[in-house]
């Protein structure tokens, strides 16, 4: 198939396009490099080093033989970039990560949350024209979240819900209630996805994917320069990268809140077969296909007692350490996801185990030395004064 990884430089676009090269698949990558500036504008980056696109495509030709192409381009603020790209590409499927992932950045002021709106809703729609101008029967996988349901007090289906009202009865899509403006904004793509379909007959894999973790992928390990991003910030980084990083460092695990905010989790080698069960079983013409992409579900509480009984088998003492809670959230809740459409199609996860979390410690304290523990802490807060109240109570 001929794919098309837009968001190919990311923590995921990345592997994603190795992974698809290596199956033999003719791959291009899009990409702003936007992502490497947002973390230079918040004085944060990975772990690890991350060489540059264009090296890490030529290292790639180098130890597999395959070529991935390159394209350069704001898909967001270029339209007829997006155009051009697609009359000259013509691709089967393509697997889109192109956008603002990180909530506290969408939260962090006004400017923020806007070109987080801009970039993410501007670039899927530019797409969706796109692809009715040059390949309206092309397959997109969109990369959506586990966020945008919130953490209601009812069952989540798998983006559709059944619903019965005054003896009358509909299908409907499953009602959204995000928790920041990075979140919101997916809702947006969902929405636009879903009107395409019903309008244009587009097809349409919305994959609404829990938090990822792990570092390494079978393609990432051939070398170095091939090595993808491992955040650890409290803009960009995630809650268990986090944890690790803290028990490294023998500082407490800083655990938000109460810490029974529960959450889908999956391995990063189960997002790139997720990718690969949805881009080889695509949607149909006029649908609107919804899967919830994660493999396991814990607290904050779970993930930390997880992380603290691994790192002491390795040495290493963690202590747990509540503090407030800079987001706005339930912090107690109910929480069932339903996500079996993958495994029917027929996904075989790669479960957290202890020996999973210990290669990720390990994997920490071989560059312990690169941590910044001043980027830790959070210095976003959703709940925020208007300027009359500054330096108020």
């Amino acid at each position: 198939m001929r794919i098309l990884i837009l968001g190919g430089d990311g923590y995921l676009g990345w592997p994603t396009a190795m992974y698809f090269s290596q199956r033999g698949h003719e791959v291009a990558v899009v990409d702003n490099l936007a992502k490497r500036v947002w973390e230079a504008e918040m004085g944060v980056e990975p772990l690890v080093p991350i060489r540059q696109l264009p090296t890490r495509i030529k290292r790639w030709r180098e130890v597999s033989g395959r070529e991935i192409a390159l394209y350069v381009g704001d898909i967001a603020e270029n339209h007829r970039f997006v155009y051009q790209l697609f009359d000259d590409f013509r691709p089967d499927a393509v697997v889109h990560y192109a956008e603002q992932p990180s909530a506290p950045f969408s939260m962090a002021d006004r400017e923020k949350c806007v070109m987080t709106q801009r970039n993410n809703v501007l670039g899927t729609l530019n797409v969706m024209f796109a692809m009715r101008h040059a390949c309206p029967d092309t397959h997109i996988v969109k990369l959506g979240t586990m966020g945008e349901y919130g953490t209601p007090n009812i069952d989540i289906e798998e983006g559709w819900l059944e619903l019965e009202h005054n003896g009358r009865k509909d299908r409907v899509m499953y009602p959204k209630k995000p928790g920041s403006f990075y979140h919101l904004s997916k809702v947006h793509d969902s929405n636009n996805l879903e009107f395409a379909c019903r309008i244009w007959d587009m097809r349409v894999t919305d994959l609404n994917q829990g938090v990822v973790y792990g570092i390494d992928t079978d393609e990432t390990a051939l070398h170095r320069d091939l090595c993808t991003s491992f955040h650890y910030d409290a803009v960009f980084g995630t809650v268990l990268n986090r944890f690790i990083v803290q028990a490294v460092l023998g500082q407490p695990m800083t655990v938000y809140g109460r810490g029974n905010q529960t959450r889908g989790y999956l391995n990063i080698r189960d997002t790139l077969a997720c990718v690969e069960l949805a881009t080889l079983n695509p949607a149909e013409p006029g649908e609107f296909r919804v899967f919830n992409q994660f493999t396991e579900q814990f607290s904050v509480n779970e993930l930390a007692a997880r992380v603290q009984s691994v790192a002491a088998a390795m040495g290493l003492a963690a202590e747990i350490d509540h503090v407030e809670n800079p987001r706005i959230e339930l912090e107690d809740h109910y929480y069932n996801a339903r996500h079996s459409a993958l495994v029917e199609l027929g996904l075989v996860p790669h479960l957290l185990t202890d020996a999973v979390l210990a290669e990720m410690i390990d994997s920490v304290v071989r560059a312990k030395d690169r941590i910044d523990p001043e980027l830790i802490m959070p210095r976003i807060h959703w709940r925020m004064r208007s300027p009359a109240r500054q330096g108020g109570d």
